[in-house]
């Protein structure tokens, strides 16, 4: 890092989050003086462009790439329109012991008098909590399913080369020839697409004059500095300002530029947590970086320093804070922004280039918990490509992560993707796999698969609470057999999937009525074409998604049922349905039975994993293909975030062993300490599943720091990686850290405060983490040998 990099990197490290009221202030104006003026649209374009109005902007000492989406770094706006934050909601954002957000008293005065008064009722999360259904309610309150979109904006946001190819102005040019081309007498749409139409361009012209005011300042600040090289620099932002976005940028530093700009825009317009992503941006910045350094207008060494200052930007912006279960289920500063490297491109070619080794050195060197990164690896990658990765992930900071590039364009053709399409996707989020600048790829939440088989084993009584909360599917007692138990799951699988799609198709159709985004529709194609929001069905792909969570902790119940119930005989189905309401009390040896003497995912054993893929199998069918409201299908995924946390919170003891409370088995990995015939036979069982008929999986594994020294290190990781990736393998991240580093920083945090670890497809500050969460992470087994 230069100087500057190593300045703005501290300031950003050390800035403490804090909740910002103004754009909930300015909304709130806005809606106030005009509600009922416009059609909804135009109303968000019209307030979107009051917000980049008057907002504060921002250029700070010795920054180079500008823009904040709060009034300064680390100040996190909110968005009462999706979910207005109570005053109780602020106080413990204020005082929580982790991942907290300063609320001053100032904002918490501003909410009282202003934003709560007019939001109460009308947030989206107040509408959507108001017409789902009582059976929704109780299946959410239980745990049996989270829901994304009942906060935040829906969707998975990765935009492709557009915002560095063209500007907004080219993009009014493209609205102005699709309202002409309008039949108001043959389409009786005609009247609703002009205003989604009219909203886009209001909302091209909002992000300009964002830009501007950036110029303006920067302006400003240049005729008051002193130090002549810091002067020359203002006067390059301000000219950058004016060019970008309003045109297509012309090098590399209008090319970040042009994209922050974009960035900020979409999140500003309508964001609660949209893993907003530039993409592959080794593959859009590589012809700016050629040109640069074919012209002597750049060189690596100043390409270096202004990636670094694109990386800093994207770690002043700490996730908008959550309230409720969403709050519960993933406490982290991290917004979920997924640098794509390497890949593909169109022609089927390596993607990977010069500039994906720089941004390797920046994430190596620079460590910051975002930008997330990760490289997407194909067949055709060269070794010296997943080489440097791994020399990175070697340094234990659990990224980059590694995705398999030849599967990705698999799951995405499997959907129904062109094939230039699927090869320009690639992955957002932690895990999840879209078509990028093309499709709305919307994340409902996440599906509890173990609770089911807690109330399949309880016909459908869930007991913590007495209630009949699923179907009765039969007495344990009277299951004769295997199969019959295996039925009830299934009877409480589609029970509670028909309760998860009815709810998710009354938030779709709420969101496309209530809470278009004009913006974020311009950049994602066919939306202007069809004119149609991002939200009612206009991108050129549409899929929904439901999480699947506890594929190995409901494997391993099934395969311990299986061997002691039916096949030996060892125990009455009743009998241990009663050791696990009464949390093994009295039953250890029991316990230590389930744990250690039955198969589990994770070892290469096919009594096991034939049990994991007739789940999955039983999910897929119950899910995969089905229409949702925008003309797309629903997916499944197979990750949990921290989910898996929260889960295992609201779930009794399990045949495999596991207390009642405790996590779940975290994405497709085996359960924490099951997998104890090594990383070989972890990927074969986690092989054995049939990712490309997902859109996306996501394993985990702990290694040894001693495993991977050397050359020989790397090598052995890479031999795995690929072989992994030979079984059709979608994702593998590592974390290479000792269980003993984690326990010293449990004891003393403040001794490890720059711990970081992977939790799930995010890292995060180790001592950051609730105490459940580091536990979990502790308890994953630790290989030190193949």
């Amino acid at each position: 890092m230069t100087e500057r990099t190593r300045e703005l990197r501290r300031r950003s490290l050390e800035a403490r989050p804090a909740i910002s009221a103004e754009r909930a202030l300015l909304l709130t104006e806005f809606y106030r003086e005009n509600e009922g003026k416009y059609s909804v649209p135009v109303m968000r374009a019209l307030s979107f462009l009051h917000i980049c109005r008057h907002k504060t902007i921002w250029i700070g000492e010795g920054e180079l790439v500008v823009g904040e989406r709060g009034p300064e770094p680390k100040a996190v706006p909110t968005y009462p329109e999706l979910t207005c934050h109570s005053l109780e909601d602020l106080r413990i954002l204020d005082s929580r012991p982790l991942t907290s957000y300063a609320v001053s008293a100032e904002c918490l005065a501003a909410y009282e008098e202003t934003v709560i008064p007019y939001w109460r009722g009308r947030s989206l999360r107040d509408k959507m909590f108001g017409e789902l259904a009582p059976e929704w309610h109780e299946a959410y309150a239980a745990g049996i399913f989270t829901e994304f979109m009942e906060q935040r904006a829906p969707g998975h946001t990765v935009l492709d080369e557009k915002p560095f190819r063209r500007g907004l102005l080219d993009f009014k040019a493209d609205i102005a020839r699709e309202i002409g081309r309008l039949d108001f007498v043959q389409d009786g749409a005609a009247w609703e697409k002009r205003e989604q139409l009219r909203a886009m361009a209001i909302s091209c012209d909002a992000a300009i004059l964002f830009a501007e005011r950036h110029a303006g300042l920067a302006d400003e600040m240049a005729a008051r500095e002193t130090d002549p090289h810091r002067k020359r620099e203002l006067e390059r932002i301000a000219e950058v300002c004016r060019h970008v976005p309003a045109h297509a940028p012309r090098d590399f530093h209008e090319a970040l530029q042009a994209y922050w700009f974009c960035h900020l825009a979409i999140i500003t317009e309508l964001n609660g947590w949209d893993a907003m992503s530039p993409g592959h941006l080794d593959q859009h910045l590589l012809p700016f970086y050629e040109q640069g350094l074919a012209h002597g207008s750049l060189s690596r060494d100043a390409a270096r320093e202004l990636l670094e200052c694109f990386f800093v930007k994207f770690n002043n912006h700490p996730a908008p804070p959550k309230v409720g279960v969403t709050a519960a289920e993933s406490g982290t500063y991290t917004d979920f922004a997924n640098i794509n490297l390497g890949g593909l491109l169109p022609d089927g070619s390596d993607g990977s280039n010069e500039v994906s080794h720089l941004l390797l050195d920046i994430i190596d060197e620079m460590h910051l918990l975002q930008p997330s990164s990760n490289i997407q690896l194909s067949r055709k990658s060269p070794d010296a490509f997943l080489s440097h990765a791994l020399r990175v992930i070697r340094n234990g900071y659990g990224f980059p992560s590694i995705f398999n590039a030849d599967s990705v364009v698999e799951e995405q053709l499997r959907q129904g993707k062109s094939l230039v399409d699927a090869r320009a996707g690639g992955c957002s989020g932690c895990v999840e796999v879209g078509a990028f600048g093309k499709e709305a790829y919307i994340l409902t939440g996440y599906f509890n698969l173990v609770k089911l088989l807690e109330l399949a084993l309880h016909n459908g009584v869930d007991p913590r609470t007495g209630r009949q909360l699923g179907p009765a599917s039969g007495d344990p007692s009277g299951f004769a057999s295997f199969d019959d138990l295996y039925a009830a799951f299934e009877a409480q699988l589609r029970h509670f999937i028909e309760i998860k799609m009815a709810g998710n198709q009354l938030i779709e159709q709420i969101y496309c009525r209530l809470m278009p985004a004009p913006f974020l529709s311009v950049l994602i194609d066919d939306c202007i074409a069809t004119g149609r929001d991002y939200n009612a069905g206009g991108a050129r792909y549409n899929n929904t998604f439901i999480q699947g969570v506890g594929i190995g902790s409901i494997t391993d119940s099934l395969s311990a049922i299986k061997a002691l119930v039916y096949d030996s005989g060892h125990i009455a189905l009743p009998d241990l349905v009663a050791a696990l309401d009464a949390d093994f009390a009295g039953q250890e040896p029991l316990r230590q039975r389930l744990l250690n003497r039955t198969s589990k995912y994770g070892n290469d054993d096919d009594y096991a994993d034939d049990l994991m893929r007739r789940v999955f199998e039983s999910f897929f069918r119950t899910v995969d293909g089905r229409p949702n409201s925008k003309g797309g299908q629903y997916r499944i995924e197979m990750l949990p975030t921290t989910c898996h946390v929260y889960f295992g919170s609201v779930t009794g003891a399990t045949p495999d062993g596991r207390r009642a409370g405790t996590p779940l088995s975290e994405g497709i990995s085996p359960v924490q300490g099951a997998d104890r015939s090594g990383p070989t036979a972890v990927i074969k069982s986690a092989g054995k599943m049939d990712h490309i008929r997902t859109g996306g999986t996501l394993l985990n594994m702990k290694f040894a720091p001693s495993l991977v020294e050397g050359e020989q290190g790397i090598s052995t990781m890479a031999s795995l990686v690929r072989s992994y990736f030979r079984m059709d393998g979608h994702h593998v991240q590592f974390n290479v850290v000792r269980a003993d580093t984690l326990r010293a920083a449990q004891a003393d945090p403040d001794a490890h405060r720059d711990l970081i670890v992977r939790v799930a497809g995010y890292s995060d500050y180790f001592c950051d983490l609730s105490r459940e969460l580091q536990d979990e992470i502790i308890t994953r087994t630790e290989h030190d040998s193949l």
